[in-house]
């Protein structure tokens, strides 16, 4: 796992992997709708998940990575750190505000975006691995891994202070990958066949896909109720998804009850 991609230069393998995962976005959004407007879109998008992503981030470990010690690395994103739910909550803010300004169909829209999301969420997350951050339990199974000296998961997890490599952990961040690459293959199936009904099936199946992940996650985070606060969301988000399709089956009736008219 190489933290830095290139040793030498300043160019962090995680936020390389981001923005891979913006452009992979950005372009299969741009192919699917054909519309020039779509990659301004993901821009504005990206943009305000980066900030939301790490406002979560700065907020959940702001003694526990020194944030309160020192101010001026809340702003160091180049070295990671980004919680994906707070990423996900400032773009859906942004994209509300887009369609506002537009006078776009939020529901159109929204079925398309999702389509790319788990792609670039997959990116994102093979970028964790390279850092070391994000990792699993303590395990032996031959599906382990160990993280080098001064990587996050060494950090917390190293046999002593002068071990070459972490404790064995699973690599909960490439199962999340794998899980996000299947997820995005069939949303674009479901979008290419329906138009419609993606947004609901994404939210609903990354929130069940992140619950059960997070068991096998070993990195301190606040819980509440005896579930990690990724795990209450990913109920919120699983909700949100069910209310989507309700809505979207109805309208898709709507429609077809006044095309037979």
């Amino acid at each position: 796992m190489h933290s830095q991609l290139i040793p030498g230069l300043p160019f962090q393998t995680y936020g390389l992997c981001v923005a891979a995962g913006a452009l992979a976005g950005a372009w299969i959004i741009e192919r699917l709708s054909g519309r020039k407007e779509a990659g301004a879109l993901v821009a504005w998008l990206v943009l305000a998940g980066i900030a939301g992503a790490r406002i979560a981030h700065v907020v959940e470990y702001w003694h526990a990575d020194g944030f309160d010690r020192d101010f001026a690395s809340v702003f160091a994103i180049w070295k990671g750190g980004l919680v994906f739910y707070g990423g996900l909550a400032g773009g859906i803010v942004a994209f509300l505000a887009w369609c506002a300004a537009k006078r776009e169909n939020p529901l159109a829209w929204a079925d398309l975006l999702c389509v790319a999301i788990p792609l670039g969420h997959a990116f994102g997350r093979i970028g964790c691995f390279f850092h070391g951050c994000c990792w699993g339990k303590v395990s032996q199974s031959a599906l382990a891994v160990t993280f080098p000296a001064g990587s996050p998961a060494w950090h917390a997890r190293h046999a002593s202070s002068i071990a070459a490599r972490s404790l064995p952990v699973l690599p909960v961040q490439l199962f999340e990958a794998a899980a996000l690459a299947t997820l995005f293959a069939l949303l674009l199936l479901l979008y290419r066949r329906f138009k419609a009904f993606t947004a609901a099936a994404y939210f609903a199946s990354y929130g069940v896909i992140r619950f059960l992940l997070e068991f096998l996650r070993d990195d301190e985070r606040p819980s509440a109720f005896g579930l990690s606060s990724a795990q209450l969301f990913s109920i919120a988000l699983a909700a949100v998804g069910a209310a989507i399709f309700a809505i979207s089956l109805r309208r898709r009736h709507a429609e077809h009850t006044c095309n037979n008219r």
